[in-house]
């Protein structure tokens, strides 16, 4: 029988749970023996968005160096208008024209290097990890351990990473405009209020309650734009790994040794759905890719400018 004939090839190589698992293991400095290990790094999660952050430095320098006051070329047109749009963004959000100063670059540089990481997942699955293989066995080692991710916002330390860097800038901005003592003023009388102290030595008490509520909520709040802004960019991008994974799965189908005309027929159409998958998804992952780069830079600058308002 033919799915008879499939299985028993199976067999012989990695099931596909084995082998998506081991696409999405990283390339480590050790193994992990708790859930939150600070002493793990992820070196391929580390390589890869260095390169491709180097990588955008150099277009971008590139550009900058060439650019002419004429009629643009398409690169230069393509920056220009990265530039224009995130500039627009900004003014919109910061009112503050001195924080625009680094807040806009910031921004800049968040769109670039997040949709430059989105994009590497449009290489095939197995063009890196296969070369990494090729050069890990080669180097005498056991290929079943060459692990290698190249999309690095599928990592959650990378984005977790990323948004605590901007709640650390928020902190920043809060405590720069408002000053130490307006700033902690907020913490504890936003967004409930504040009692007002009197001789009544109840509304001491309703003082501490109410500030014990505000600062909870206040914490509440940071942790919760902290953690939703890097779980959403993990979340799409690992999802969109993982059904790449899937879709590569259904052309592997073509290397299985089988006979028979149902064999044929399954191996084709099989085959056939990697294509018309592939293609589709492809296309919809552009999306993604550009709208989570944006997604992730509007937060950055409607948290900055949460920072500069006053409860």
């Amino acid at each position: 029988m033919a799915a008879e004939a499939l299985a028993e090839h199976a067999s012989n190589g990695p099931t596909a749970g084995e082998y998506i698992g081991h696409h999405l293991t990283h390339l480590r400095s050790h193994e992990q023996t708790n859930i939150v290990d600070f002493s793990v790094f992820n070196i391929d999660t580390l390589v890869w968005s260095i390169l491709v952050g180097v990588l955008g430095l150099f277009v971008l320098w590139r550009v900058a160096k060439s650019v002419t006051a004429g009629v643009p070329g398409r690169m230069q047109a393509a920056v220009e208008l990265v530039l224009e749009l995130v500039d627009n963004q900004a003014k919109a959000i910061v009112h503050n024209a001195q924080s625009r100063k680094f807040v806009g670059p910031l921004a800049l540089t968040v769109f670039i290097w997040i949709f430059l990481m989105n994009s590497m997942d449009f290489l095939p699955v197995d063009f890196i990890p296969g070369i990494w293989t090729w050069i890990y066995g080669a180097a005498g080692h056991d290929t079943h351990h060459a692990y290698m991710r190249v999309v690095p916002t599928a990592d959650l330390s990378a984005t977790l990473g990323m948004s605590i860097g901007v709640l650390l800038i928020c902190l920043y901005y809060n405590v720069k405009i408002k000053g130490p003592g307006g700033w902690v003023h907020e913490l504890i009388s936003a967004p409930f209020g504040s009692a007002k102290l009197s001789a009544n030595p109840l509304s001491w008490l309703l003082f501490v309650l109410m500030s014990a509520a505000n600062l909870a909520m206040q914490l509440v709040e940071f942790f919760a734009k902290t953690l939703s802004h890097g779980m959403r960019l993990f979340g799409n991008m690992y999802a969109g790994e993982l059904v790449f994974m899937l879709i590569a799965l259904l052309g592997g189908v073509f290397t299985l040794q089988a006979s028979g005309a149902g064999a044929w027929f399954l191996q084709s159409l099989l085959w056939a759905l990697h294509v018309v998958a592939g293609t589709a998804w492809a296309i919809f992952h552009i999306l993604i890719v550009g709208l989570q780069a944006f997604i992730f830079m509007m937060l950055t600058l409607v948290y900055v400018g949460q920072a500069h308002d006053a409860h």
